[in-house]
Parts: C-alpha cells; structure tokens; sequence
C-alpha cells in the first residue's frame, strides 16, 4: 500500500507556545497531520517531526514556516512508515522473546526483499504489572500493528490489557503458555520461531495470510 504522507523536521526555539505556531502554519495550508513527535527538547533549541497528507504545494508550506521568528530550519524527510513500516512488537521472557524474534526477523527480510518495511522491536520483561502497562502502551506507539506475548506464564492484569488493545485494532499473538493471557488473544502459537513468522505473515501486505480465515485459533 502506498504511503502518502511526508516528513518535515522543524528545528525551532525552544519555549511555549512552539506548536501552537507551527500547526497553525500546516493547517493554513491545509495539511491534515497524521504524527507529530518531539525528537529533542534540550537547551534553547528543540526538533518537531510532522507527518503530513502529501500536499501539491510543499514547498509552499516550507517557505512559510520558515518566515516564524522561532524556526532555525526546515527539512523535509521520507515519512517514518516509508523507511521502518509497520512494527512488530515482541515482549516478555528473554528466552522466548529471542526465539520469536528469529522467526519474526527473518521472514520480515524475505518481506522486506520484495518492497515491504516491516520492523520488529523486542523488550525482555517480567512482572504482572510491568507487562501490563507494557501491553497497553504498544496501542500508543506509533506503526505498531501486531504484538507477540513470548513467555510460559501470563494471566491477571495482562489479560485485560490484551483485551483492550485488541479492541483498538492490535492483532495479538501468544505463545501457548499457561495462565488466560492465551484465551485473550487473536491466536495462539506453540512454537516460538512460528509465531514470530506468522506475525509477520499477518500484518505483510506481499503475504496472502489472513488471520481471520484461520479455521483454528491454537497451533
């Protein structure tokens, strides 16, 4: 699927008010913002990155948000989702997470091969509530559209927190473990190397897998 957005870095002085102007500037030229993060905020000096709807008139916008007196520079950048792609999040036990990620990573490369970007991020966690809080911030994080539950014990808290992500539009895979955390999720994977591959199948527009079609939940 194509990307229409754009990137612009906006380097500016720092202090309030600061995207306030800024958008102010884009919806002027009726630029419909998609992201916007803050990549440095340290001294008199900060960087705002938008993600913009491709607009016939880029320049025309660069031009004017260099006329503010708190602009130092304007650059515009390939969009976020043009170079890393969607996100796969892989969390939980070191071990198993490791394994999920060798599945994950190497089918995203034969993906990634034929035109496709798709990124995959691990985080080594233990704990109800650390992987709870976990859970829920991953429907936060911007281009994530799968998360992988790689452990051998997960219920409580974690289970809540899958339901709710799932029902924001995250697809969740887990490994088949004990605790309720798998009866929560999209689908269940035994073996952890398949279920990073199969994450990756999910969410790869250059894969015909589709979860939905699956006659079975649990593998």
């Amino acid at each position: 699927m194509p990307d229409d957005r754009t990137g612009i870095v906006v380097q500016v002085v720092e202090g309030p008010g600061v995207l306030h102007q800024l958008t102010g500037v884009i919806a002027r030229h009726n630029g419909d913002i998609s992201s916007v993060a803050i990549l440095e905020n340290q001294g008199p000096a900060a960087r705002v990155y938008f993600e913009i709807e491709k607009l016939a008139h880029m320049a025309a916008l660069v031009a004017d948000l260099e006329q503010l007196p708190i602009v130092r520079n304007v650059e515009v950048v390939k969009s976020l989702s043009q170079i890393y792609g969607k996100r796969i999040i892989i969390m939980g036990g070191g071990a198993q997470v490791g394994q999920v990620a060798i599945g994950a990573i190497s089918e995203a490369d034969r993906h990634n091969i034929r035109g496709e970007h798709i990124s995959v991020d691990t985080i080594p966690l233990v704990g109800e509530q650390a992987l709870a809080d976990a859970v829920r911030a991953v429907a936060r994080l911007p281009r994530a559209r799968a998360l992988v539950l790689a452990g051998s014990l997960m219920g409580g808290e974690i289970e809540a927190a899958v339901r709710e992500v799932r029902a924001q539009g995250l697809l969740v895979i887990s490994l088949n473990m004990a605790g309720s955390v798998p009866e929560a999720a999209d689908l269940v994977v035994t073996d952890p190397v398949q279920a990073g591959v199969m994450a990756v199948m999910a969410v790869a527009d250059t894969a015909k897998f589709n979860i939905a079609r699956l006659k079975t939940r649990v593998f």
